[in-house]
C-alpha cells in the first residue's frame, strides 16, 4: 500500500472574477463544474464563490493526486471530478468515468476563508 496526495490553494477572488466575467463566465462554470456542484454552490448565496473556489481547488488537487495514472494531462477533464456532500455534509470525491482500480480509498479535505480556498486529496493505493 502507498499514499498519493495532491494539494491546491486558490484566491477566491480569481474564481469570482472568472464566474462574473460577462463574456466567458457562463462557459467557465459549465466547463469546470457539474450540475450538482453548480446547484450546491448557488444554494450558498453570499458565500457561493468560496464554495466554487474550494471545489476548483479540489479538482486541481485531484489532478495532482491521479496524474501518475494518466496517459497525458488531457485524458481527464474538469467534469470527470465531482465534489458532492454526503448525508452528514462532508465533501466527498467522485471520479466520474475514470477506471482507477488501484485506488482503494479516497479522502478529501476542503477549507476556505475570506480570501483563499484550499483542498487536500489523499488516495490509498493498493
Amino acid at each position: 500500500m502507498r499514499i498519493s496526495c495532491g494539494t491546491d490553494i486558490i484566491e477566491i477572488k480569481r474564481i469570482e472574477e472568472s464566474i462574473l466575467d460577462e463574456k466567458t463566465g457562463k462557459a467557465f462554470v459549465e466547463r469546470v463544474y457539474t450540475t450538482k456542484e453548480i446547484a450546491y454552490c448557488e444554494s450558498k448565496r453570499n458565500q457561493k464563490y468560496q464554495h466554487y473556489a474550494a471545489r476548483f481547488a479540489a479538482k486541481e488537487a485531484t489532478f495532482k493526486a491521479v496524474s501518475e495514472w494518466l496517459e497525458d494531462k488531457y485524458s481527464i477533464t474538469w467534469k470527470d471530478i465531482e465534489i458532492v456532500n454526503n448525508e452528514q455534509g462532508k465533501p466527498c470525491l467522485n471520479l466520474l468515468g475514470m477506471k482507477l482500480e488501484e485506488i482503494e480509498d479516497m479522502g478529501l479535505s476542503l477549507s476556505h476563508c475570506k480570501a483563499y480556498a484550499v483542498a487536500n486529496v489523499t488516495l490509498l493505493i493498493k
